[in-house]
């Protein structure tokens, strides 16, 4: 008997293993591959498009995320949660999305005057009723979306974005060249929404009925709006420094910004995507055995911080050829502001990491209130330093950001007991190489000339030293990525 239990435990333990690394191999072939498409499209559309374009829609981003987050209302996390959500469970959710959806619309659509007087842009009136109109098909993809996380189908997520990005992108160049400036933008975003969510809503075996029954929305209520309150802090956090801006600077200092933080954001959400579409499922999965669920838990805390330091530290050492060269010396300004949030953008792949964690633990409200009370310490420190300018604003973001994830691990030990001394073991020697090769390589390579060259030198260099360097230090994480590579060529 005792044989049978360890052998069914062994081959469910290699199951769950399995399970994970194919969802963690699709996810970075997903994230990677978005990531690399919107450096393509980015670099094109950045050349073509001035900072002002680039700032107008920035302005409003804040509305249609917030409003995306009241649509979902933290139900796709409420799904995931479930052990066995029915039919029932997803047709409701189904239907209390898409009437938020419209609802959310229209107050957006009347509200548009007052948005463009708050910027003092009247052309924001219509490129808001238009840009918000993705509210009204988002909400047809929220329950596709749980149904397709629940079930780790990040194979098909991947096929699924990468196409959308396509079709999008190619749309959005071709608006561009033909002159349609922050409009190219706007039908970019609009018709990349649009396209998932018809496409998640097509691709998954259920559908929706007519039979509408609102009882399981009130009964995941108390758990999921806790993820709403924080999906919506999270958002504000996200975009509080662009909302501050549209207000006391130009549309030009905007897109700066923008600029910015959108390469920051793609280099970070490339590690970040692709651990949070396995990360909770699997701790879920392993939330009766708290030894194992720490164990996991450390192992994808130590995936993470072998692929995101030395991307975001790479990063910000070749920011300043990387803008210049791509898209041309009108962006010059946004090149400081990269490097800073470069810094903050190497520590956010772990809020995702802890979340999940916490989430899985059923621990919304403490989810909810460690993120309300960052957004709360950011906010009230920018503004306090608002006046020294958008560097210095910039700089005390991202110190709240890494500082904060002290609170994150307090939690942690609550819950699972594992201790700051071995989160610290498992990332101090990534954190630790990856400075040191960024500084060898910075220091090797600064007597280039040829901005190509001294680009293409850098992030080689780079890349062939922390391979050297992880490899002579018997990394375990980099052995377990190339045998599985290996095991997938054979």
């Amino acid at each position: 008997m005792t044989t049978y239990h360890r052998d069914t435990n062994r081959m469910e333990k290699e199951t769950l293993k399995e399970k994970t690394a194919k969802g963690l191999f699709w996810g970075a072939l997903n994230n990677g591959t978005m990531q690399l498409l919107n450096i393509v499209i980015g670099i094109f559309l950045a050349r073509l498009l001035t900072p002002s374009d680039y700032g107008l829609v920035g302005m409003l981003a804040v509305f249609t995320a917030i409003a995306g987050a009241l649509q979902e209302s933290g139900f796709t996390t409420a799904l995931a949660n479930m052990e066995h959500p029915t039919d029932n469970d997803y047709n409701s959710v189904f239907w209390f999305s898409a009437i938020m959806g419209w609802v959310s619309y229209s107050v957006l659509f009347f509200s548009a005057p007052l948005i463009a007087n708050f910027f003092h842009h009247t052309e924001l009136i219509n490129l808001s009723r238009f840009l918000f109109a993705s509210l009204l098909f988002s909400s047809l993809g929220t329950v596709p979306a749980a149904y397709l996380f629940k079930n780790m189908m990040v194979k098909e997520t991947a096929l699924l974005r990468i196409t959308s990005l396509i079709i999008s992108g190619v749309v959005g160049i071709v608006l561009a060249l033909k002159g349609y400036a922050y409009w190219s933008l706007a039908w970019q975003q609009l018709l990349y929404i649009t396209l998932t969510s018809l496409w998640r809503f097509f691709i998954i075996p259920w559908h929706p009925s007519f039979h509408i029954d609102f009882k399981p929305v009130k009964r995941m209520f108390p758990f999921s709006y806790k993820i709403l309150v924080t999906t919506i802090i999270n958002t504000i956090s996200q975009n509080i420094l662009t909302f501050i801006f549209g207000r006391l600077y130009s549309a030009k200092v905007v897109g700066n910004f923008s600029q910015a933080f959108k390469w920051d954001t793609m280099a970070s959400t490339f590690v970040s995507g692709t651990v949070s579409q396995v990360a909770q499922p699997v701790l879920v999965e392993v939330n009766n055995d708290l030894k194992r669920q720490v164990n996991v838990f450390r192992k994808m805390m130590r995936f993470t911080a072998f692929l995101v330091f030395p991307a975001m530290f790479g990063l910000a050492m070749i920011s300043h050829e990387f803008i210049i060269l791509l898209i041309s010396d009108k962006w010059i300004e946004s090149i400081p502001l990269l490097r800073i949030l470069c810094i903050s953008g190497a520590f956010l792949p772990f809020y995702t990491m802890y979340q999940n964690l916490i989430l899985s633990r059923g621990k919304s409200a403490v989810y909810m209130w460690c993120t309300i009370l960052l957004i709360v310490a950011q906010v009230g420190l920018i503004i306090l330093c608002y006046q020294q300018g958008i560097v210095f604003m910039v700089s005390v973001y991202t110190a709240i950001t890494v500082l904060w994830l002290g609170v994150w691990q307090f939690f942690a030990h609550k819950e699972i007991g594992i201790r700051f001394i071995d989160i610290l073991k498992d990332l101090c020697p990534y954190l630790l190489t990856s400075v040191a090769v960024m500084i060898s390589t910075y220091l090797i390579t600064m007597w280039i000339q040829s901005l190509l060259l001294l680009l293409l030198t850098r992030v080689v260099l780079a890349a062939l030293l922390y391979y050297i360097v992880m490899k002579l230090g018997g990394s375990q994480t980099l052995k377990e990525c190339l045998n599985y590579f290996h095991r997938k060529r054979g």
